[in-house]
């Protein structure tokens, strides 16, 4: 995109996704777009991948709510005159203030208020006649301009009955809904806003002894800067220097502080605790996790799913609706008799009901709203239609190691097979071995040296036996460490009473040929896993257990959890064919993984959930990233999946629902029963709505699972 910073782009304030080369109007609201100046938009790239929202339309968008309300009550001072000196409020108050003259002040005192109070509307309505595109903006100035029209001629000589007040309480409240309406964009886009600022702008960089302040977007990698107590961490980095507790619940949701210590990863945006740390920095602002989830939530409020299409579909029918709607209206009252006074305030009220603006927002506003929310609690949300899909779940496919799992091997026993060797021999010896080793069971052997203080000898000739284990020479000993399996296959016995519980994984400790020892590991389950899975079943959600690991592992954790069952010892490439083998039984499923090796069963899935990317969440072909990989935060993502959609249909019901009953009365349907609506009744029934559907968008809250 750095090619395109000078062109020349116009912007909706109210729906800034929406961007184009031209001058025109909002497909999605009918406002007028505006311009997005070059440097507004340079400032949004340089403002740590900022949400356009607020970086390049947000001066517009606050300008904008600032001259809305300036209108306002300016036309709401008019207002007042203008209703006292209107022949029919007289007539209902039973009071005569006519005098020589005051048809020309209510006539003078309207036309400030049509030109100055209209002037939105009339661009608006000029814009889309441009555009070729009628929208709300053409209905609203269609309807003002008829009034205004209507009443001059009167003022003239025409025989009736003005609409002075109807027109300036019309656009009085015309412009009181578009000020509040903006405000709720606003407001929506907020939490984003937070986000961006999360970003703290200054960090102290160290320079050998010494520590200078500079920008946070100035740091490269591999420089070193220092975090005091209390402040915001300011890179992504590792921590090369002292600890302290991490708050991190602004980006991942967990509440509690981390501990971190020397060599761990802090994230930027994070509030350090009481502890003074110097950290490494891993890569440029622009780079940062923080800046990802930012783009990410930006990218997800500006992506529509069919829900949002949905919408944006009905806004426009209703748009014809209104039109065709009011000329009808006018045509029939007018040819079976009525006045053309009369047949002018229905027609005016009619497209004035019709104004699709609730049915514009109704959407969007919940779209902002929940995109951002779950960014707040570690639910990245990268497809909206994967998001709203998340209602649908039937089963969830639950990878084992690091979701249901804590995800850390941990030494359970040392179990020693000679006399003469003692448990922390064992350990010494394989942590030898593992010193070089990824793997979680070589972490979990190495944890346990470190923690039994065991100074780990060097070693010659490392080999590594694929899938069984891995030999060296150390001390000048042939020492291996191997699985169950080694053994089979060289037909080792194993030793006299060996037993190992069925969460346990074990490795064999050789010395030259010689079974010197066993240890086992088992990786916890999580606490949060049990309730998780509870909560799925009260959602008649099944959950079934895919993992890589052996049977006998796999049938305790999914027993322990009461899970529905389980599929163990499966290669990455056959997750996707048991995935595609649940679809076909008429499964909706949810797949969740650690992104990698299960690329492809997630793209697969019907929802793909990458759990546990931390800093990484590029996970291509995920559909929604969790931060944590807590189990509970997928029922959380299910739970709030449901809540986003049905707020979505309680605003497109009621936006269309209220039109349904308005517009007929409206219309004048019920005349003859003495039901009729005015203008100014129908701008306010029009309001009304529109603020109704955005402080519904507004509750819109996450449960936690």
């Amino acid at each position: 995109m750095e090619h395109q910073h000078h062109e020349i782009k116009y912007t909706c304030p109210m729906h800034p996704d929406v961007v184009q080369d031209k001058p025109g109007n909002c497909p999605i609201c009918g406002m007028t777009l505006v311009l997005v100046k070059p440097d507004a938009e340079n400032d949004m790239h340089d403002h740590h991948g900022a949400n356009p929202s607020m970086g390049h339309t947000g001066h517009d968008h606050n300008s904008m709510i600032a001259d809305f309300r300036k209108r306002f009550y300016v036309v709401l001072l008019l207002t007042i005159p203008i209703m006292l000196l209107s022949e029919m409020i007289q007539h209902f108050m039973g009071v005569d203030w006519q005098f020589t003259g005051s048809k020309y002040i209510l006539f003078a005192l309207s036309t400030i208020v049509f030109i100055y109070g209209g002037f939105p509307f009339l661009k608006g309505l000029l814009d889309e006649v441009k555009a070729k595109n009628p929208g709300m903006m053409f209905l609203i100035g269609f309807a003002i301009s008829v009034a205004y029209i209507y009443s001059v001629a009167i003022v003239f000589g025409l025989q009736g009955m003005d609409f002075f007040w109807e027109l300036a309480t019309l656009i009085l409240i015309m412009l009181l809904g578009h000020w509040i309406e903006m405000k709720s964009v606003a407001g929506a886009s907020r939490e984003l806003e937070l986000l961006v600022q999360l970003m703290p702008a200054d960090a102290h960089k160290v320079k050998g002894s010494m520590t200078v302040d500079v920008k946070t977007d100035t740091l490269k990698e591999n420089d070193i800067i220092l975090v005091k107590p209390g402040e915001k961490v300011a890179a992504d980095g590792i921590i090369l220097e002292g600890e302290s507790y991490l708050n991190e619940s602004m980006l991942t949701g967990e509440s509690k502080p981390v501990q971190k210590i020397k060599g761990d990863k802090v994230i930027a945006g994070s509030i350090n605790g009481n502890g003074s740390i110097k950290v490494t920095v891993s890569h440029a602002a622009k780079d940062s996790y923080l800046s990802q989830v930012v783009k990410l939530v930006d990218d997800a409020q500006k992506s529509k799913s069919k829900t949002q299409l949905l919408a944006d579909t009905a806004a426009k029918w209703l748009t014809i609706i209104a039109l065709v709607s009011g000329i009808a209206t006018f045509l029939v009252w007018y040819l079976t008799g009525q006045s053309l006074a009369f047949a002018m305030e229905r027609m005016v009220t009619v497209i004035v009901i019709c104004c699709p603006h609730a049915l514009g927002l109704a959407v969007p506003l919940v779209v902002a709203k929940s995109t951002a929310l779950s960014a707040k609690n570690g639910l990245l949300i990268k497809n909206r239609t994967a998001f709203e899909n998340a209602r649908k779940i039937t089963t969830i496919v639950f990878d084992k190691t690091g979701t249901l799992t804590v995800g850390k091997f941990e030494v359970s026993k040392i179990v020693p097979l000679q006399k003469e060797i003692k448990e922390n021999e064992i350990i010494r010896l394989a942590a030898a071995l593992e010193q070089k080793s990824e793997h979680p069971i070589a972490t979990g052997i190495l944890q346990k040296a470190k923690d039994l203080a065991i100074t780990i000898p060097a070693t010659e000739n490392f080999n590594a036996i694929t899938g069984k284990g891995v030999e060296a020479f150390v001390e000048g000993n042939k020492i291996l460490v191997v699985s169950p399996g080694y053994l089979k296959e060289n037909n080792l016995a194993l030793p006299d009473g060996f037993g190992a519980n069925d969460t346990e994984t074990v490795v064999f400790v050789m010395i030259n040929t010689e079974l010197a020892g066993y240890i086992a590991l088992s990786d916890e389950i999580r606490p949060e896993s049990a309730g998780a899975i509870k909560t799925l079943k009260e959602n008649n959600i099944k959950s079934i257990l895919l993992t890589g690991d052996n049977t006998k592992v796999a049938k305790s954790v999914s027993e322990t959890l009461s899970m529905d069952s389980f599929i163990a010892e499966v290669l990455p490439h056959q997750k996707l064919e048991k995935i595609k083998e649940l679809q076909s039984k008429g499964e909706f499923v949810a797949m969740t993984g650690d992104g990698v090796n299960d690329a492809p069963a997630l793209a697969i899935a019907d929802v793909g959930i990458a759990v546990g990317s931390g800093s990484d969440i590029a996970a291509e072909t995920a559909g929604i990233v969790l931060v944590n990989s807590n189990p509970k935060d997928i029922v959380s993502l299910i739970l709030f999946g449901k809540a986003t959609y049905s707020k979505m249909i309680q605003n497109l019901i009621w936006a269309t629902g209220y039109n349904v009953v308005a517009l007929p009365l409206a219309a004048g349907v019920l005349y003859k029963q003495g039901i009729l609506l005015s203008p100014a009744a129908g701008a306010v029934l029009m309001t009304v709505s529109t603020i109704v559907v955005a402080i519904n968008a507004s509750m819109l809250k996450v449960k936690r699972g």
